[in-house]
């Protein structure tokens, strides 16, 4: 599985409906308005490298309000939510 973290420079009048389009595409599993240099964050997790390239190149940069990507792939992924989740099935050391 690959993880990465796209941040998107958008339209200001489309940050809402680009945020909700960018929801629904298969492989985006959260999306975050953010402030600073880039106005969304979206969370992807997909199969291989090449899911991703059509995700990011074709899918996502065909949103209207998508103005420039910026993507960092996730070379290992921390997660408290599955180190919670290992702890409550009894694997503590």
């Amino acid at each position: 599985m690959v993880s990465a973290i796209v941040l998107i420079n958008a339209k200001r009048d489309k940050i809402p409906e680009t945020t909700q389009a960018l929801v629904k595409l298969p492989g985006v599993t959260e999306v975050f308005s953010v402030a600073g240099t880039y106005d969304i964050a979206a969370i992807i997790r997909v199969r291989d490298n090449l899911d991703l390239a059509d995700l990011v190149t074709r899918k996502m940069l065909k949103l209207e309000g998508i103005e420039k990507t910026n993507t960092l792939i996730a070379f290992e992924v921390f997660s408290k939510f599955d180190l919670e989740r290992m702890f409550s099935l009894g694997l503590e050391k």
